[in-house]
């Protein structure tokens, strides 16, 4: 079987400057997908709808310059493994080290040496077309292919400190499929997997951010982190994965609650403070995930933890 070429890689360049973003993508239009962005504001919003493979980013440029559009996308987890390269005229060794400090992984300085731009460009982008291979092998949980829960764990932190860094409610979802050892041991275990790969793609088809995470979290238990996301959204994206999941009418005869596939949900929402971490909320959330199914199963309980403003 002839095995198909690689995707082109996406690169966005950010110049205010508009000659330089022609000299840049002449030099690299033949090998990438490109993109343009004039400000930093703008190069933010391009990040957001289509992260790029690589970034070449400009320092010096009006209202947001380049250390702060890095700032920006390096406490993003969304973003945070996108290569940065800066491009810019300051060709000081403090200012290098500044720029790769502030989490840059090379720094090319004007006038541009096309040879050694193009150079640079095929080596990051090639270490993260390498990179994006591991980080997805060693993140994927193997049955369903949705995130595991160790990708889990390092999202949450992530998302628990910038949630506290810009005072952002955080949402987070942990639910259960009911009476799952039932449906195993009377439908057997590959019919069993089947149902965990359903129910995966009925919870990610119910996501509609591209910031919203869902891990397999253990077992036949998921969680889903809703960054930015208070109560009543949050219950209201439970809801819907629940009635969902109801909606497929998954035949399950040896239930108790339902002749079909239920799920039970537990909803925890906050503003990070100094009075809880994020592992309490975790717990805090499988705590309300155990009261749903002590209320009769098939229904989501929800939980509000107050901000603290000291």
């Amino acid at each position: 079987m002839e095995q198909q070429p690689a995707p082109r890689q996406k690169i966005l360049l950010v110049d205010d400057t508009p000659a330089n973003l022609v000299i840049l993508g002449d030099a690299l239009q033949d090998e990438y997908d490109l993109f343009v962005a004039t400000t930093g504001v703008q190069a933010l919003q391009m990040v957001d709808a289509n992260p790029p493979d690589l970034i070449l980013l400009d320092i010096m440029m009006p209202v947001m310059d380049g250390y702060e559009v890095c700032r920006q996308l390096k406490e993003n987890p969304a973003t945070s493994g996108i290569p940065i390269i800066f491009i810019t005229a300051m060709d000081a060794e403090e200012d290098e080290a500044r720029g790769l400090e502030a989490g840059a992984v090379d720094y090319i300085t004007k006038p541009f040496h096309l040879p050694i731009v193009k150079a640079r460009v095929r080596t990051h982008s090639e270490l993260k077309r390498k990179t994006d291979i591991l980080q997805n092998l060693s993140s994927r949980d193997g049955l369903t292919g949705i995130f595991n829960r160790r990708r889990f764990d390092e999202v949450l932190d992530l998302e628990w400190r910038r949630a506290a860094r810009k005072r952002q409610p955080l949402s987070l979802i942990l639910l259960d499929i009911d009476e799952f050892k039932g449906y195993n041991d009377n439908y057997g275990h590959l019919a069993g997997d089947q149902c965990l790969q359903q129910v995966a793609t009925i919870l990610g088809s119910s996501l509609r951010r591209a910031g919203d995470f869902l891990a397999r979290y253990g077992g036949e238990e998921f969680v889903i982190i809703l960054p930015d996301t208070a109560c009543e959204q949050a219950k209201h994206i439970a809801e819907r994965m629940r009635q969902a999941v109801a909606e497929q009418r998954m035949d399950h005869a040896f239930s108790r609650v339902a002749p079909y596939l239920t799920i039970s949900v537990g909803v925890v929402s906050t503003e990070p403070g100094q009075t809880i971490n994020h592992q309490a909320m975790l717990q805090l959330a499988d705590q309300a995930m155990y009261q749903a199914k002590n209320s009769g199963r098939n229904c989501a309980v929800s939980r509000v933890l107050p901000h603290n403003s000291t």
